[in-house]
């Protein structure tokens, strides 16, 4: 089975969660970078990222070179900004089409999970979504070893009931 794992980090929650998995699954990855990112300091990185979801922003992606109907698994990963994924998944999702695949969501959060799996969902439709999880703040605390292990076994217990 080949997969690959999709996923954007402004702060590098999501990320170690994306690596974890990839890891596991000894997969490909395909990390989506905007031109033009939000800040990642201060306040205002919470103004921008609130703004581009609330508005549903398309930011402009860095070139990336994955074909999506060459995997049979795709694992998709966001952080959660104004309780939903993240704007450039608004542009990838314009970009590619994806339909009757195996689709893993995760998300990494400081709050709440908010509504960002039910809107992957509904982007998401005509695929099979064999599993969601969530991770609070990830990178950011005494249990980062506990969440690469967690995550781990995550995506092979799905794996293992494909």
């Amino acid at each position: 089975m080949k997969a690959l794992v999709v996923y954007y980090s402004l702060d590098g929650n999501t990320k170690l969660i994306a690596d974890a998995i990839a890891e596991e699954m000894d997969c490909e990855f395909l990390r989506l970078v905007p031109k033009k990112d939000v800040p990642n300091k201060g306040v205002m990185k919470y103004f921008w990222g609130g703004k581009q979801v609330t508005l549903k922003e398309k930011p402009e992606l860095l070139p990336y070179d994955k074909n999506l109907n060459e995997y049979d698994l795709i694992i998709i990963g966001s952080p959660v900004w104004a309780g939903s994924f993240v704007s450039v998944f608004n542009t990838f999702f314009s970009e590619v089409f994806i339909n009757n695949k195996k689709i893993a969501l995760f998300c990494t959060y400081m709050g709440s999970e908010g509504k960002t799996f039910i809107n992957l969902k509904n982007k998401l439709e005509g695929n099979d979504i064999i599993g969601q999880i969530g991770f609070k703040s990830p990178a950011n605390n005494e249990n980062t070893e506990k969440n690469i292990l967690e995550a781990k076994k995550w995506i092979s217990k799905l794996v293992d009931n494909m």
